[in-house]
């Protein structure tokens, strides 16, 4: 599961959130398997997609992350949940996008593959209202 400001996300749901206003990211990670999974890491990648098959992913001067944009999982354990903080920081308004992706090691062959699955984000930053 992938919450933005505490709302669950999926396919269909655009989270609006105020620039200059932290928002908190949350991924909660269930491994359903019957073994242990990791270490592993995952990365949250921003990006602004322009409907015409080019994404923007020069962003550092539009968004930036409260802490990492990177976390590092030691293992999950089976039939228990795992769950990553972390927050972004909207310099400037328009509509964005989450990309998260494991990274590739020996052990990626484990991860289950719900979790390749992720449901995309979408996140509209908009001016504060005075």
């Amino acid at each position: 599961d992938i919450l933005v400001d505490g709302k669950l996300c999926d396919c269909d749901i655009v989270v609006d959130c105020k620039v200059g206003d932290p928002i908190p990211l949350e991924v909660k990670l269930t491994n359903w398997s019957k073994h242990s999974v990791g270490p592993f890491a995952l990365t949250v990648t921003p990006y602004q997609d322009y409907q015409n098959g080019v994404h923007n992913y020069e962003l550092q001067d539009a968004i930036t992350f409260v802490g990492s944009n990177t976390f590092y999982i030691d293992s999950v354990k089976p039939t228990k949940d795992s769950v990553y903080f972390g927050a972004l920081l909207f310099l400037y308004t328009g509509d964005f996008y989450l990309n998260i992706k494991f990274h590739e090691d020996n052990c990626s062959k484990e991860l289950p593959l719900s979790w390749f699955c992720l449901p995309s984000v979408h996140i509209r930053a908009m001016e504060p209202i005075v």
